[in-house]
């Protein structure tokens, strides 16, 4: 028997990636979402044919709504499974990039499969290649290089010998992971080469999880032997560890309250007696007051952005940050404990003994009247808020997990959705509007047995909607809450917070010709969505019950305010957020803005 297969390289790359298997069994890469063009048709079209189930395609509409569902589908694994996404080359790639920096920024694996130029040159320039006048290395793909943690150029069939097995390192890396980059030379994917079998032998990809340094810890355990009234900050990293469990029990035996961060948010239950809230500027009362009068930030998993930071104003207690990355954990001069989350939580408890400390229970309490309260059905006329909405929704779907990603509503629904563990899905890393349709259908194909609850706003619909149609295809049912409220509302009150006058967001301070009349329940049904709209807050709650057992997407369409912000009306909400105001202009408004802005600004802590 030979030792070696004659394969072109695209055959060889689909059937190594068919072969690479979690712990659990399943394939480590789920699947590849598709476009084909000239860059990609002949060679991974050719192999992705060939290979059939062994590696399902999944054919999308755009480039970058697909690789949002395959984000999506990374997310609700925790990161213990990915899916590929390939394109042509040109515009088909690029199309990817804003994906990818979405990935990078929320640390999430993705293989992009980029289509590329002729590696021997030949056609130079071949269709859509763009040229670079001083460097004929460079192709457009290039654009990858910032926004992914591993790229390379395929240039020769054996290079996948190593290019593979590094990108399968990068995204199953605790501390690295996130996408990875390899630019397919389309030539190079039709050329044979002679494969050693042995490099499509199975192979499990075990996660692992680095313990703390005992010299660390030791610091971190007398750090928080010495608080009076520590906070933990919950981020992103305690749900991709699979921390939730080791977090409460932390929360639940030392009385220390727990407050979230946007991707942190549902790895404690809303329920827990030890869940505050939101942190820093879409922040709860009882979270903020929480950290304001901390003397220790125990921040674990995160990223400490600044939606969670204030801004740096915030926290004033030292921070200890617990994160499997260097790089996160030496930020705001914290005192790192550079472990996985799991592991690190857990060793503390154990040497923290039977320590307790006396939080406010009083007032999270109040917190959570003050939002049942917000979020109650209005009781008179006019259109009803983001917060009547989400508190509808909630009351239809207590189990279900909350989806967005941009606008308004993120911040709602950090303040307000009250979470059941894992009922909750940000993209706020990035904050990327058009993610939000795909990503619902990400996550439905991760977690079937959800109900995934898709809030988005009129812009980000018009934005990125595509993926519905690719939703109904395939028959994968999600639940869009489509709030109408005529333009960019988010944008249009920071625009007023920041001194200016409206222009440009909603439609009436436009410059159009004739107001819009958008029939979003028609846009929908006509790509084959049950879609209807709900006159009012009853109406939405009846709607989205029904939607529960319905095997196909459904798009409820509610019209609502422009006005208020997230924490508007409620008493607590919400910290400053930076946001450059200009330092002159011709208006009392903007001077006022201005004003308040130095005044904010004097309370940043700029230590790195």
């Amino acid at each position: 028997m030979s030792d070696t297969i004659r394969l072109t390289a695209a055959q060889a790359m689909v059937r190594w990636l068919s072969m690479q298997m979690t712990e659990d069994g399943d394939r480590v890469i789920d699947g590849v979402w598709a476009i084909f063009g000239h860059g990609n048709v002949a060679g991974l079209g050719e192999a992705l044919h060939g290979i059939g189930d062994a590696l399902p395609t999944w054919r999308g509409q755009n480039e970058q709504t697909m690789a949002h569902a395959a984000i999506a589908f990374a997310k609700g694994h925790g990161r213990r499974r990915a899916q590929a996404v390939t394109a042509s080359i040109g515009p088909g790639s690029t199309n990817m990039v804003t994906a990818a920096a979405l990935a990078h920024v929320n640390r999430l694996p993705v293989l992009f499969l980029a289509g590329d130029v002729f590696a021997s040159r030949r056609p130079d320039p071949v269709l859509q290649q763009v040229e670079s006048f001083g460097d004929g290395t460079i192709s457009a793909n290039d654009c990858f290089r910032p926004v992914v943690r591993y790229f390379d150029r395929i240039t020769r069939p054996e290079h996948l010998l190593t290019a593979l097995p590094r990108a399968l390192r990068v995204m199953t890396d605790p501390a690295d992971c996130g996408p990875v980059c390899l630019s397919f030379c389309q030539d190079v994917q039709a050329e044979a080469h002679d494969w050693p079998q042995a490099f499509f032998a199975p192979r499990i990809w075990h996660i692992r999880r680095p313990a703390p340094d005992a010299a660390e810890l030791a610091r971190a355990v007398d750090l928080i032997r010495a608080a009076k009234a520590p906070v933990i900050v919950c981020g992103g990293g305690v749900i991709h560890s699979g921390a939730e469990a080791a977090l409460a029990d932390v929360a639940t035996r030392h009385a220390i309250p727990v407050i979230e961060t946007q991707a942190g948010k549902s790895a404690l239950a809303q329920a827990h007696p030890m869940n505050f809230g939101a942190a820093g500027v879409d922040g709860s009362a009882a979270a903020n007051a929480a950290a304001r009068a901390a003397d220790l930030v125990i921040a674990v998993g995160t990223r400490l952005q600044d939606f969670t930071t204030g801004s740096r104003t915030l926290f004033e207690a030292t921070v200890l940050a617990i994160n499997v990355q260097p790089y996160d954990a030496a930020k705001h001069g914290a005192v790192s404990l550079v472990a996985d989350a799991r592991v690190a939580l857990e060793a503390l408890t154990g040497a923290l003994g039977d320590l307790r400390f006396s939080p406010d229970a009083q007032a999270r309490a109040a917190w959570l009247t003050a939002v049942d309260a917000h979020c109650a059905a209005p009781g008179g006329q006019g259109l009803p808020t983001d917060a009547q909405v989400i508190g509808a929704v909630q009351r239809a779907a207590p189990e279900g997990i909350a989806l967005c990603a941009a606008g308004t509503m993120p911040g709602a629904l950090k303040l307000l959705w009250q979470a059941s563990q894992g009922g909750y899905h940000m993209e706020y890393g990035y904050s990327c509007m058009g993610y939000e349709i795909a990503g619902a259908m990400g996550l439905a194909l991760a977690l079937p047995d959800r109900q995934v609850l898709c809030f988005v706003g009129d812009g980000s619909y018009m934005m990125a909607n595509s993926e519905l149609a690719t939703a109904v295809m395939r028959r994968i049912p999600f639940t869009v809450i489509l709030t109408d409220n005529r333009g960019y509302g988010c944008i249009n009150r920071l625009q007023a917070q920041t001194g200016g006058a409206p222009f440009n967001n909603m439609y009436v301070d436009c410059r159009v010709e004739a107001q819009p009349r958008i029939d979003f329940v028609a846009h929908a049904a006509s790509m084959g969505a049950h879609a209807v709209k709900a006159a009012d807050i009853p109406a939405l709650e009846a709607e989205v019950a029904a939607a529960r057992d319905r095997a196909m997407p459904t798009v409820i369409v509610i019209e609502t305010t422009a006005r208020p912000g997230p924490g508007d009306g409620l008493e607590g909400a919400g910290h400053f957020w930076d946001v450059a105001v200009p330092q002159v202009g011709a208006t009392d408004i903007l001077q006022q803005a201005y004003a308040r802005y130095l005044a904010d600004i004097t309370r940043q802590t700029l230590i790195n």
